[in-house]
């Protein structure tokens, strides 16, 4: 089992998680990129941090508050929202690069995307 962190678009996610929910379906049918894996536990989520994407810094803090509460990872899903967003809604994250800037911070896998289109 891998246990993973997702990191979804600050402006697409309800702030109640409500649009989240299709992730949360695709982890449970274990579907679009879920599927990758045997078995995926989430152990945290957050955000971007918002325009124009702070995804490199919120993962340092999120890294300390892991530590401190003994929570390990090894994957950090870079959610189909903001990959949507980078597509569809000129969202400025440049997606190969933050995959390298991650993957440099953390030492953790990076997949982009997290659930499949029809979800």
């Amino acid at each position: 089992m891998v246990k993973a962190i997702v990191v979804c678009c600050e402006n697409i996610r309800d702030r109640i998680c409500m649009g989240c929910a299709r992730c949360f379906k695709a982890l449970s049918l274990k579907a679009g990129k879920f599927a990758e894996f045997d078995e995926v536990e989430i152990v945290a989520w957050t955000s971007c941090g918002g325009c124009p994407g702070l995804v490199v810094p919120r993962l340092n803090n999120l890294n300390l508050v892991l530590k401190q509460i003994g929570v390990e990872y090894d994957v950090v899903f870079i959610a189909s929202c903001i990959a949507k967003a980078v597509k569809t809604g000129y969202c400025r994250i440049d997606l190969e690069k933050l995959v390298k800037d991650v993957e440099k911070e953390t030492g953790k896998q990076v997949v982009i995307g997290t659930k499949p289109p029809e979800i």
